[in-house]
Protein backbone atom coordinates (compact mmCIF):
# COMPACT_ATOMS: atom_id res chain seq x y z
CA UNK A 1 0.00 0.00 0.00
CA UNK A 2 1.10 3.59 -0.54
CA UNK A 3 3.43 5.18 2.01
CA UNK A 4 1.77 8.12 3.77
CA UNK A 5 4.32 10.78 2.82
CA UNK A 6 2.57 13.86 1.47
CA UNK A 7 4.16 16.87 -0.19
CA UNK A 8 2.73 20.06 -1.64
CA UNK A 9 -0.41 21.90 -0.78
CA UNK A 10 -3.74 20.43 0.26
CA UNK A 11 -6.76 22.11 1.76
CA UNK A 12 -7.48 22.26 5.48
CA UNK A 13 -10.96 22.92 6.81
CA UNK A 14 -11.03 24.47 10.26
CA UNK A 15 -13.93 25.10 12.57
CA UNK A 16 -14.48 28.59 11.19
CA UNK A 17 -13.11 28.72 7.66
CA UNK A 18 -11.17 26.80 5.04
CA UNK A 19 -7.74 28.41 4.61
CA UNK A 20 -5.03 26.97 2.42
CA UNK A 21 -3.02 24.38 4.30
CA UNK A 22 0.73 25.03 4.32
CA UNK A 23 3.01 22.36 2.97
CA UNK A 24 3.58 19.46 5.30
CA UNK A 25 7.01 19.11 6.90
CA UNK A 26 9.56 17.36 4.71
CA UNK A 27 9.21 13.58 4.79
CA UNK A 28 6.15 13.81 7.08
CA UNK A 29 3.91 10.87 7.83
CA UNK A 30 0.46 12.36 7.32
CA UNK A 31 -2.65 11.11 9.08
CA UNK A 32 -5.99 12.05 7.56
CA UNK A 33 -8.85 13.50 9.59
CA UNK A 34 -12.51 13.66 8.57
CA UNK A 35 -14.38 15.84 11.07
CA UNK A 36 -17.71 17.69 11.29
CA UNK A 37 -16.75 21.35 10.87
CA UNK A 38 -20.21 22.23 9.52
CA UNK A 39 -23.74 20.83 9.77
CA UNK A 40 -25.59 19.53 12.81
CA UNK A 41 -22.43 18.34 14.61
CA UNK A 42 -20.32 21.41 13.79
CA UNK A 43 -20.04 22.40 17.44
CA UNK A 44 -17.55 19.59 18.10
CA UNK A 45 -15.36 19.49 14.97
CA UNK A 46 -12.82 22.15 15.90
CA UNK A 47 -12.37 20.78 19.41
CA UNK A 48 -11.71 17.28 18.11
CA UNK A 49 -9.19 18.58 15.59
CA UNK A 50 -7.35 20.43 18.35
CA UNK A 51 -6.99 17.16 20.24
CA UNK A 52 -5.45 15.56 17.16
CA UNK A 53 -3.10 18.50 16.56
CA UNK A 54 -2.02 18.32 20.21
CA UNK A 55 -1.21 14.64 19.76
CA UNK A 56 0.87 15.47 16.68
CA UNK A 57 2.82 18.11 18.63
CA UNK A 58 3.44 15.71 21.50
CA UNK A 59 4.54 12.90 19.18
CA UNK A 60 6.91 15.15 17.24
CA UNK A 61 8.38 16.45 20.50
CA UNK A 62 8.98 12.77 21.34
CA UNK A 63 11.04 12.27 18.17
CA UNK A 64 8.33 11.42 15.66
CA UNK A 65 8.77 8.29 13.57
CA UNK A 66 12.51 7.83 14.00
CA UNK A 67 13.03 11.51 13.28
CA UNK A 68 10.30 11.88 10.67
CA UNK A 69 7.50 14.22 11.77
CA UNK A 70 3.82 13.39 11.88
CA UNK A 71 1.23 15.76 10.45
CA UNK A 72 -2.55 16.03 9.96
CA UNK A 73 -4.59 16.66 6.80
CA UNK A 74 -8.22 17.52 7.68
CA UNK A 75 -11.44 17.49 5.68
CA UNK A 76 -15.02 18.51 6.55
CA UNK A 77 -17.59 15.73 6.75
CA UNK A 78 -20.38 18.36 6.85
CA UNK A 79 -22.03 16.09 9.47
CA UNK A 80 -23.47 14.13 6.55
CA UNK A 81 -22.87 10.88 4.71
CA UNK A 82 -23.96 12.46 1.43
CA UNK A 83 -21.77 15.57 1.70
CA UNK A 84 -18.94 13.92 3.61
CA UNK A 85 -18.24 11.07 1.22
CA UNK A 86 -16.41 13.13 -1.42
CA UNK A 87 -14.03 14.82 1.07
CA UNK A 88 -13.24 11.44 2.59
CA UNK A 89 -12.60 9.92 -0.81
CA UNK A 90 -10.36 12.90 -1.58
CA UNK A 91 -8.19 12.03 1.40
CA UNK A 92 -7.84 8.45 0.22
CA UNK A 93 -7.17 9.41 -3.41
CA UNK A 94 -5.26 12.70 -3.28
CA UNK A 95 -3.18 13.22 -6.41
CA UNK A 96 -0.07 14.31 -4.50
CA UNK A 97 0.01 11.31 -2.17
CA UNK A 98 -3.10 9.63 -0.74
CA UNK A 99 -3.26 9.04 3.00
CA UNK A 100 -3.34 5.49 4.27
CA UNK A 101 -4.49 6.21 7.84
CA UNK A 102 -7.64 8.20 8.63
CA UNK A 103 -9.11 9.23 11.99
CA UNK A 104 -12.91 9.59 11.88
CA UNK A 105 -15.58 10.03 10.74
CA UNK A 106 -17.99 10.85 13.56
CA UNK A 107 -20.98 9.91 11.41
CA UNK A 108 -22.06 6.26 11.58
CA UNK A 109 -23.56 6.18 8.09
CA UNK A 110 -20.51 7.81 6.50
CA UNK A 111 -18.22 5.22 8.10
CA UNK A 112 -20.43 2.46 6.71
CA UNK A 113 -20.52 4.03 3.25
CA UNK A 114 -16.74 4.25 3.02
CA UNK A 115 -16.12 0.69 4.22
CA UNK A 116 -15.96 -0.88 0.71
CA UNK A 117 -13.36 1.71 -0.35
CA UNK A 118 -11.29 1.16 2.79
CA UNK A 119 -11.41 -2.55 2.10
CA UNK A 120 -10.49 -2.17 -1.58
CA UNK A 121 -7.52 0.10 -0.77
CA UNK A 122 -6.52 -1.90 2.31
CA UNK A 123 -6.50 1.43 4.18
CA UNK A 124 -6.94 2.05 7.91
CA UNK A 125 -9.80 3.81 9.71
CA UNK A 126 -9.45 4.78 13.37
CA UNK A 127 -12.92 5.43 14.83
CA UNK A 128 -12.78 7.39 18.10
CA UNK A 129 -16.31 8.83 17.94
CA UNK A 130 -19.26 7.79 20.06
CA UNK A 131 -21.35 7.27 16.92
CA UNK A 132 -18.85 5.03 15.13
CA UNK A 133 -20.33 1.80 13.76
CA UNK A 134 -19.63 -1.64 15.11
CA UNK A 135 -16.39 -3.22 13.89
CA UNK A 136 -17.48 -6.79 14.63
CA UNK A 137 -16.55 -8.24 11.28
CA UNK A 138 -13.68 -10.33 9.91
CA UNK A 139 -11.83 -8.93 6.90
CA UNK A 140 -8.55 -9.74 5.22
CA UNK A 141 -8.20 -6.25 3.75
CA UNK A 142 -8.62 -2.89 5.43
CA UNK A 143 -8.37 -2.12 9.13
CA UNK A 144 -10.90 -0.64 11.55
CA UNK A 145 -10.60 0.15 15.25
CA UNK A 146 -13.33 1.51 17.52
CA UNK A 147 -12.25 3.36 20.67
CA UNK A 148 -15.43 4.60 22.40
CA UNK A 149 -18.08 2.39 24.00
CA UNK A 150 -20.87 1.08 21.80
CA UNK A 151 -24.51 2.23 22.00
CA UNK A 152 -25.16 -1.18 23.59
CA UNK A 153 -22.95 -0.24 26.57
CA UNK A 154 -24.52 3.22 26.89
CA UNK A 155 -28.04 1.74 26.75
CA UNK A 156 -27.09 -0.84 29.37
CA UNK A 157 -25.77 1.84 31.74
CA UNK A 158 -28.90 3.98 31.35
CA UNK A 159 -31.18 0.99 31.98
CA UNK A 160 -29.23 0.04 35.11
CA UNK A 161 -29.53 3.61 36.40
CA UNK A 162 -33.29 3.47 35.87
CA UNK A 163 -33.57 0.20 37.80
CA UNK A 164 -31.32 1.53 40.57
CA UNK A 165 -33.62 4.56 40.92
CA UNK A 166 -36.68 2.28 41.06
CA UNK A 167 -38.07 3.66 37.84
CA UNK A 168 -40.93 1.50 36.55
CA UNK A 169 -41.67 3.09 33.14
CA UNK A 170 -39.48 4.77 30.51
CA UNK A 171 -39.74 6.17 27.01
CA UNK A 172 -37.49 8.20 24.71
CA UNK A 173 -37.36 11.31 22.57
CA UNK A 174 -34.69 10.39 20.02
CA UNK A 175 -33.26 11.92 16.88
CA UNK A 176 -33.56 9.77 13.77
CA UNK A 177 -29.81 9.61 13.09
CA UNK A 178 -28.30 6.17 13.46
CA UNK A 179 -26.40 6.77 16.70
CA UNK A 180 -29.06 8.42 18.84
CA UNK A 181 -31.72 6.05 17.51
CA UNK A 182 -29.56 3.06 18.44
CA UNK A 183 -28.85 4.40 21.95
CA UNK A 184 -32.61 4.85 22.37
CA UNK A 185 -33.38 1.32 21.17
CA UNK A 186 -30.70 -0.31 23.33
CA UNK A 187 -31.88 1.59 26.41
CA UNK A 188 -35.45 0.39 25.90
CA UNK A 189 -34.32 -3.18 25.18
CA UNK A 190 -32.05 -3.36 28.24
CA UNK A 191 -34.70 -1.85 30.52
CA UNK A 192 -37.26 -4.45 29.44
CA UNK A 193 -34.68 -7.21 29.95
CA UNK A 194 -34.17 -5.92 33.49
CA UNK A 195 -37.92 -6.12 34.19
CA UNK A 196 -39.07 -2.60 33.38
CA UNK A 197 -41.99 -1.37 31.28
CA UNK A 198 -41.82 1.00 28.31
CA UNK A 199 -44.33 3.56 27.09
CA UNK A 200 -44.56 4.85 23.49
CA UNK A 201 -41.46 6.71 22.35
CA UNK A 202 -41.09 9.56 19.85
CA UNK A 203 -38.54 10.21 17.12
CA UNK A 204 -37.76 13.49 15.37
CA UNK A 205 -35.61 15.07 12.69
CA UNK A 206 -32.70 17.21 13.85
CA UNK A 207 -32.53 20.88 13.01
CA UNK A 208 -36.22 21.78 13.18
CA UNK A 209 -37.33 25.20 14.47
CA UNK A 210 -39.78 23.76 17.01
CA UNK A 211 -40.74 20.41 18.55
CA UNK A 212 -44.16 21.13 19.99
CA UNK A 213 -45.81 17.97 18.67
CA UNK A 214 -42.91 15.77 19.74
CA UNK A 215 -42.94 17.15 23.27
CA UNK A 216 -46.69 16.65 23.52
CA UNK A 217 -46.26 13.07 22.34
CA UNK A 218 -43.34 12.33 24.67
CA UNK A 219 -44.96 13.85 27.74
CA UNK A 220 -48.60 12.95 27.20
CA UNK A 221 -51.24 12.01 29.72
CA UNK A 222 -49.57 8.67 30.44
CA UNK A 223 -46.19 10.10 31.30
CA UNK A 224 -43.16 7.84 31.83
CA UNK A 225 -41.10 8.01 35.02
CA UNK A 226 -38.04 8.81 32.86
CA UNK A 227 -37.72 10.05 29.29
CA UNK A 228 -34.36 9.69 27.53
CA UNK A 229 -33.41 12.68 25.37
CA UNK A 230 -31.08 11.26 22.72
CA UNK A 231 -29.93 14.05 20.41
CA UNK A 232 -26.98 16.19 19.39
CA UNK A 233 -26.49 19.38 21.43
CA UNK A 234 -27.91 22.03 19.10
CA UNK A 235 -31.16 20.15 18.55
CA UNK A 236 -31.19 19.09 22.19
CA UNK A 237 -30.96 22.71 23.30
CA UNK A 238 -33.93 23.66 21.08
CA UNK A 239 -36.01 20.89 22.64
CA UNK A 240 -34.98 21.75 26.21
CA UNK A 241 -35.70 25.46 25.71
CA UNK A 242 -39.16 24.72 24.35
CA UNK A 243 -39.76 22.12 27.08
CA UNK A 244 -38.82 24.69 29.74
CA UNK A 245 -41.27 27.22 28.31
CA UNK A 246 -44.02 24.58 28.38
CA UNK A 247 -43.66 24.05 32.13
CA UNK A 248 -40.97 21.34 32.33
CA UNK A 249 -43.20 18.25 32.33
CA UNK A 250 -41.70 14.86 33.14
CA UNK A 251 -38.16 13.83 34.08
CA UNK A 252 -35.19 13.44 31.72
CA UNK A 253 -32.32 11.07 31.23
CA UNK A 254 -29.71 12.80 29.05
CA UNK A 255 -27.97 11.01 26.18
CA UNK A 256 -24.17 10.93 25.77
CA UNK A 257 -23.94 13.42 22.89
CA UNK A 258 -25.44 16.15 25.09
CA UNK A 259 -22.46 16.51 27.41
CA UNK A 260 -20.89 19.55 25.72
CA UNK A 261 -20.66 23.21 26.67
CA UNK A 262 -22.71 23.92 23.54
CA UNK A 263 -25.80 22.52 25.27
CA UNK A 264 -25.30 24.62 28.40
CA UNK A 265 -24.72 27.78 26.39
CA UNK A 266 -28.04 27.40 24.58
CA UNK A 267 -30.52 26.42 27.31
CA UNK A 268 -32.05 28.48 30.13
CA UNK A 269 -29.69 28.37 33.12
CA UNK A 270 -30.86 25.82 35.65
CA UNK A 271 -33.44 24.20 33.38
CA UNK A 272 -31.71 20.79 33.47
CA UNK A 273 -30.32 20.97 36.99
CA UNK A 274 -30.40 17.58 38.68
CA UNK A 275 -31.12 15.48 35.60
CA UNK A 276 -28.73 12.60 34.99
CA UNK A 277 -26.82 11.64 31.87
CA UNK A 278 -24.33 8.96 30.82
CA UNK A 279 -21.14 9.24 28.78
CA UNK A 280 -18.11 6.99 28.29
CA UNK A 281 -16.00 6.96 31.41
CA UNK A 282 -12.65 8.75 31.13
CA UNK A 283 -11.37 7.04 34.28
CA UNK A 284 -8.73 4.42 33.68
CA UNK A 285 -9.65 0.88 34.61
CA UNK A 286 -6.88 0.84 37.19
CA UNK A 287 -8.38 3.97 38.80
CA UNK A 288 -11.68 2.18 39.52
CA UNK A 289 -12.77 -0.73 41.66
CA UNK A 290 -16.12 -2.36 42.41
CA UNK A 291 -16.98 -2.08 46.10
CA UNK A 292 -19.96 -4.40 46.62
CA UNK A 293 -20.75 -8.07 46.17
CA UNK A 294 -23.43 -7.33 43.58
CA UNK A 295 -20.75 -5.64 41.42
CA UNK A 296 -22.90 -2.55 41.00
CA UNK A 297 -21.13 0.09 43.12
CA UNK A 298 -18.02 1.59 41.55
CA UNK A 299 -15.47 3.88 43.14
CA UNK A 300 -13.01 5.73 40.90
CA UNK A 301 -10.09 8.00 41.71
CA UNK A 302 -10.00 10.34 38.71
CA UNK A 303 -6.55 11.77 38.09
CA UNK A 304 -5.71 10.88 34.51
CA UNK A 305 -8.56 12.72 32.77
CA UNK A 306 -8.09 16.02 34.67
CA UNK A 307 -4.39 15.89 33.79
CA UNK A 308 -5.24 15.71 30.09
CA UNK A 309 -7.84 18.47 30.41
CA UNK A 310 -5.15 20.72 31.89
CA UNK A 311 -2.67 19.73 29.15
CA UNK A 312 -5.23 20.50 26.44
CA UNK A 313 -6.44 23.77 27.96
CA UNK A 314 -2.91 25.11 28.41
CA UNK A 315 -2.27 24.59 24.73
CA UNK A 316 -5.58 25.97 23.46
CA UNK A 317 -6.09 29.19 25.44
CA UNK A 318 -7.95 27.56 28.36
CA UNK A 319 -10.48 25.82 26.10
CA UNK A 320 -11.56 22.51 27.63
CA UNK A 321 -11.61 19.31 25.56
CA UNK A 322 -14.94 17.64 24.95
CA UNK A 323 -15.01 14.10 26.39
CA UNK A 324 -14.77 12.69 22.85
CA UNK A 325 -11.59 14.73 22.24
CA UNK A 326 -9.72 12.45 24.66
CA UNK A 327 -10.42 9.54 22.31
CA UNK A 328 -9.32 11.54 19.25
CA UNK A 329 -5.98 12.32 20.88
CA UNK A 330 -5.56 8.64 21.66
CA UNK A 331 -6.49 7.62 18.12
CA UNK A 332 -3.55 9.55 16.68
CA UNK A 333 -1.14 8.20 19.30
CA UNK A 334 -2.24 4.59 18.76
CA UNK A 335 -1.56 4.90 15.03
CA UNK A 336 1.87 6.44 15.66
CA UNK A 337 2.80 3.74 18.18
CA UNK A 338 1.81 1.01 15.74
CA UNK A 339 3.88 2.55 12.95
CA UNK A 340 6.93 3.06 15.18
CA UNK A 341 6.89 -0.52 16.46
CA UNK A 342 6.33 -1.99 12.99
CA UNK A 343 9.22 -0.01 11.55
CA UNK A 344 11.50 -1.17 14.35
CA UNK A 345 10.57 -4.83 13.83
CA UNK A 346 10.35 -4.94 10.04
CA UNK A 347 12.26 -1.93 8.73
CA UNK A 348 9.18 -0.38 7.08
CA UNK A 349 5.86 1.01 8.23
CA UNK A 350 2.85 -1.28 7.63
CA UNK A 351 1.82 -1.75 4.03
CA UNK A 352 -1.83 -2.43 4.81
CA UNK A 353 -4.57 -1.25 7.12
CA UNK A 354 -5.30 -4.85 8.04
CA UNK A 355 -1.69 -5.32 9.12
CA UNK A 356 -1.68 -2.09 11.17
CA UNK A 357 -4.85 -3.10 12.98
CA UNK A 358 -3.28 -6.41 14.02
CA UNK A 359 -0.12 -4.63 15.21
CA UNK A 360 -2.07 -2.17 17.38
CA UNK A 361 -4.16 -5.00 18.83
CA UNK A 362 -1.04 -7.01 19.69
CA UNK A 363 0.73 -4.01 21.23
CA UNK A 364 -2.18 -3.48 23.61
CA UNK A 365 -2.00 -6.94 25.11
CA UNK A 366 -2.23 -6.84 28.94
CA UNK A 367 1.05 -8.75 29.03
CA UNK A 368 3.01 -5.82 27.60
CA UNK A 369 4.59 -3.01 29.58
CA UNK A 370 2.40 0.09 29.82
CA UNK A 371 3.16 3.50 28.29
CA UNK A 372 1.38 6.70 29.26
CA UNK A 373 0.36 9.62 27.06
CA UNK A 374 2.18 11.78 29.60
CA UNK A 375 5.59 10.35 28.68
CA UNK A 376 5.49 9.79 24.94
CA UNK A 377 9.23 10.46 24.65
CA UNK A 378 10.03 7.34 26.66
CA UNK A 379 7.29 5.36 24.89
CA UNK A 380 8.45 6.22 21.39
CA UNK A 381 12.08 5.55 22.30
CA UNK A 382 11.20 2.05 23.51
CA UNK A 383 9.00 1.35 20.49
CA UNK A 384 11.80 2.42 18.16
CA UNK A 385 13.94 -0.14 19.99
CA UNK A 386 11.36 -2.84 19.23
CA UNK A 387 9.90 -3.08 22.74
CA UNK A 388 6.13 -3.72 22.63
CA UNK A 389 4.05 -1.35 24.77
CA UNK A 390 0.36 -1.10 25.59
CA UNK A 391 -1.09 2.38 25.67
CA UNK A 392 -2.54 4.09 28.74
CA UNK A 393 -4.22 7.01 27.03
CA UNK A 394 -6.05 10.24 27.75
CA UNK A 395 -9.39 8.40 27.63
CA UNK A 396 -8.70 4.77 28.52
CA UNK A 397 -6.35 1.87 28.98
CA UNK A 398 -6.68 0.06 25.68
CA UNK A 399 -7.37 -3.61 25.13
CA UNK A 400 -9.00 -4.63 21.86
CA UNK A 401 -11.14 -7.60 20.95
CA UNK A 402 -10.46 -9.71 17.87
CA UNK A 403 -12.26 -7.23 15.63
CA UNK A 404 -10.52 -4.08 16.89
CA UNK A 405 -13.13 -2.74 19.34
CA UNK A 406 -11.81 -1.44 22.65
CA UNK A 407 -13.18 -3.09 25.77
CA UNK A 408 -15.03 -0.90 28.31
CA UNK A 409 -16.01 -1.72 31.88
CA UNK A 410 -17.50 1.49 33.28
CA UNK A 411 -19.68 4.40 32.17
CA UNK A 412 -19.62 7.87 33.71
CA UNK A 413 -22.81 9.37 35.13
CA UNK A 414 -23.19 13.13 35.53
CA UNK A 415 -25.64 15.89 36.20
CA UNK A 416 -25.93 19.63 35.57
CA UNK A 417 -25.75 22.38 38.15
CA UNK A 418 -26.29 25.85 36.78
CA UNK A 419 -23.77 26.33 33.98
CA UNK A 420 -21.55 23.33 34.73
CA UNK A 421 -21.46 19.56 34.38
CA UNK A 422 -20.82 17.63 37.59
CA UNK A 423 -19.60 14.02 37.60
CA UNK A 424 -21.46 11.47 39.67
CA UNK A 425 -20.52 7.88 40.51
CA UNK A 426 -19.57 5.63 37.58
CA UNK A 427 -21.69 2.60 36.76
CA UNK A 428 -20.37 -0.83 35.79
CA UNK A 429 -21.35 -2.19 32.38
CA UNK A 430 -22.36 -5.81 32.94
CA UNK A 431 -24.94 -6.31 30.18
CA UNK A 432 -22.29 -8.34 28.39
CA UNK A 433 -24.75 -10.31 26.27
CA UNK A 434 -25.76 -7.07 24.54
CA UNK A 435 -22.28 -5.67 23.80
Amino acid sequence: MRMSLLAGLVSLVSASCAPAEPGHPVNAVVIGAILPFSGRESAIGGNLEKAMLLAIEDLNAAGGLDGRPFDISSRDSHSSAERGLDPLLELLHMESEPVDYVVGPEENDLALDIAPEVRALDAFLMLPGYAAPSVARSDTRGGWMRLAPSPFAIGCALAKLAVRDRVTTVNTLAARDDYNATVSTRFITAFVELGGKTLPSTTFNSGEQAYTAELESGFGDHRADRTLLAAYPLTGSTIVTEWTASGRPGTWFLGPALRTEVLLANIPTGSLDGYVGVTPSLSLQNECHITDAARETVDCVTENAPAFIEHFSRRWDREAPFPAAHFYYDGVVLIAMGLAYAEAKHGVIPRSGHELQQIIRDLNSPANESASWRDLKTAMTKLRAGIPLRYVGAAAEYKFDEYGANEHHFMQTWTIRGDAFVDLAPVAVTCDSWN
